[in-house]
């Protein structure tokens, strides 16, 4: 079956009309759905930002082995300044991936996040007592 060339332009993100023809049209509508649901594919790229930086992806290893930490117990494991774990702590809290619960005066940070739950354990994270 021979496949016309399509006159369609479709535009690139940055708004830019690519007026191609098409090679395989049904590729090129297929291809073109994928993009249909931007606010998913932003939202997947916000979650790589976060996972970009090493120390903040340490940090989710170890609340993932050992939830309910307090920020001076998990800063010790990494090595890093308390500073630095409560700021970490504070942007993974706010994009939902992280909870924290107060007991008395100290307060426990865990996972929140199913889906970076099961991401870790793609990366290798395990739970405390697994081998």
């Amino acid at each position: 079956m021979k496949m016309g060339r399509s006159a369609r332009p479709s535009r690139w993100q940055d708004g830019h009309v690519n007026n191609s023809p098409a090679i395989d049209p049904y590729k090129r509508a297929e291809a073109s759905a994928a993009l249909r649901d931007d606010h998913t594919i932003d939202a997947w790229a916000r979650r790589f930002a976060l996972l970009s930086d090493p120390n903040r992806l340490r940090l989710l290893f170890c609340l993932h082995r050992a939830p309910k930490i307090a920020v001076t117990d998990l800063a010790a494991a990494v090595g890093m300044s308390d500073t630095s774990v409560s700021h970490a702590l504070r942007l993974l809290r706010s994009n939902g991936w992280v909870t924290s619960r107060r007991v008395g005066r100290t307060v426990l940070y865990s996972l929140d996040d199913d889906t970076i739950h099961d991401m870790l354990h793609q990366l290798g994270a395990t739970h405390a007592g697994d081998h």
